[in-house]
Parts: C-alpha cells; structure tokens; sequence
C-alpha cells in the first residue's frame, strides 16, 4: 500500500468513527466549512464539476456556474457527513430522513413478484435512499461496489453498506451479473447507480445534448429476468429531509435485437436521470469525466499537451 492510500483509508476511517459522535448541527457546519474551503482552492474536482453543470445549464453565466459549483460542493459533503453518520442513526431517523414520491411504482413492483431493478444518478444521497428502503419498507436488497484501492477502503465502504442493510457484490462482471440475476428472479429488489460508465461495454446515450456512456446492466437485468426496471432521481431541499421521485417504469421495447433494446432502455434511464438533474443540478455529484469529448485528450483543457505529437 503506497503512502497515498494508506492516508485516504485514514481518513475515511476517521470520517466514520468520528464525524459520526458529532451532533448533528456540528456535522453540518463541519460539512459545509470544508466544501467552502474545497470550492475556493479550485482544485481538478471542482473545476470538472463546474464543466459538468455547463452542460447541464448551457446559458449560466461564469457567475451562476461559480453558484452552482459551490452549492454542489455543499451538497457533495451533505453526501459525505450524512454517510460517516447513517451507521449512528437510529431507525427513526433514517425513516424520516427521506420522502420519496410516486413510490407506488416500486411498491407495486414488488408486490407482482417480478423483481425491481431501482436505477440512480450520483444524485444527493443514494446511500441514505437505501437504507430507508432496507429500513423504513423493511425491504432487503442487492447492490454493487466498484473494487477501490486500497483494498482496506473496499472493505470499509463494503461493512458500511453491509450495516445499513444492503448484500453488495464486487464489481467483477459475469459472477455479479449472474447473482443479480438470481436475485430478480427470486422477486428481489436490485439498486444500481447508473449514471457513468466508461469501459468498453458502455452504452453510449445522448445526454444533455451530447454523447456520454452509461452501463448496459439495468436494461439487460430488466430484459433477461422480466423485473421492472424504475429510474429514481433524489434531491436536497432547505429541510434535514431528502426528496426523490421513483420514475414511471422503462419498458422493454417488443422487437430489435438484445443490444438494440438496451440502447433504447438505456436511453430512458439517461433521459429520466436528466430530468432530474436540469431540475436540482447542484446535487448531481459528478466530478469527474462523463462526456465522450471530455475524454478526448486533445481537447482536454486541463491539459493540453496531452494528445499532441
């Protein structure tokens, strides 16, 4: 483990052994001190975030995305304190810590005994939306981790989620897949979030105007085991409460090919997630590419050496 990595698990294992002994006013001004500071140092995160919203909102001003970029850094370490505190929350906090509308589709969903596949953006706090689902509906489901380094931060972020309720699978292709699959035919409850996908197996959607990728997985779930397949979008208002609105379901189209149908259900998720987003984009905690363009080297602005000869 480089020296690097043995810093970033410390401090995510402070994060979660003491922000949570905090009281709760403490945690949010704690929250809000440190995505100040972040926002005002301009670092590489803030400055893709800012790019992000310029897609998002293509007529702000320089000053309505400077707003934006620190209002979504603000949201960002909501993220953060509300997580390094869910493992100390009691039942009733987390119960009433989330008001989700239309969630008659899920409900009924899982009423039927086909399974769900709930499909997010990086929007608000996904981690608290599950717990509640686990604790507030009593509702037990599948997720999946991407592999983090060190593998010590894997296992913190895989024993959080774990507490809260969740089985999390390794982001390892096939074997996942597969147990998800189970799952769903079992009339199990699977939570994907779905908003970026870079790998080869990708899909690529139009998303606020231009190409980005997005994982194939909810649709090819949703078609090989006959689930529902619902996009969910969360947002923070001015209260301790987070918002969300379980989508309407994405149908499986009736004719074309597998990958044709996965490119048309795919394009419904992106659709439903911009949505979503255009409406609260200071809680869309995208710091990082996204666009095809973006990943182009030659027309990367934060360097531009990159690509040429």
């Amino acid at each position: 483990m480089s020296a690097r990595e043995r810093l970033t698990d410390t401090l995510y294992g402070l994060g979660w052994s003491t922000v949570k002994t905090l009281p709760e006013p403490v945690a949010v001004r704690l929250g809000r001190g440190i995505a100040d500071l972040a926002w005002k140092q301009r670092g590489k995160g803030v400055r893709r975030l800012e790019g992000n919203y310029a897609r998002v909102v293509p007529d702000a001003s320089p000053e309505r995305l400077a707003e934006l970029s620190r209002a979504g850094m603000r949201s960002y370490l909501r993220y953060w304190m509300e997580s390094f505190r869910l493992p100390a929350w009691s039942a009733r906090r987390i119960a009433d810590g989330f008001d989700p509308e239309d969630l008659h589709h899920l409900t009924d969903g899982l009423a039927s005994g086909r399974g769900v596949v709930l499909a997010l953006p990086h929007l608000a706090n996904w981690d608290l939306a599950g717990a509640w689902v686990t604790t507030k509906l009593g509702v037990p489901f599948t997720t999946v981790a991407e592999r983090l380094k060190p593998e010590t931060l894997y296992d913190r972020f895989v024993a959080y989620r774990e507490g809260l309720g969740m089985e999390v699978l390794p982001h390892n292709g096939g074997s996942a897949f597969g147990t998800l699959a189970r799952r769903l035919r079992d009339g199990g409850l699977v939570c994907l979030v779905a908003d970026r996908d870079l790998s080869a197996s990708g899909v690529e959607v139009k998303f606020f105007g231009e190409t980005a990728r997005m994982p194939a997985g909810p649709a090819l779930l949703a078609q090989q085991t006959g689930a529902l397949l619902l996009p969910v979008t969360l947002w923070y208002d001015d209260s301790p409460v987070m918002r969300g609105r379980v989508h309407p379901p994405v149908e499986v189209p009736g004719t074309g090919t597998r990958a044709e149908k996965t490119s048309v259900m795919t394009q419904a998720l992106a659709d439903a997630f911009a949505t979503g987003i255009a409406d609260h984009p200071e809680d869309w905690h995208m710091l990082q590419r996204l666009w095809l363009a973006d990943l182009d080297p030659a027309r990367d602005p934060e360097n531009p050496a990159k690509g040429t000869p």
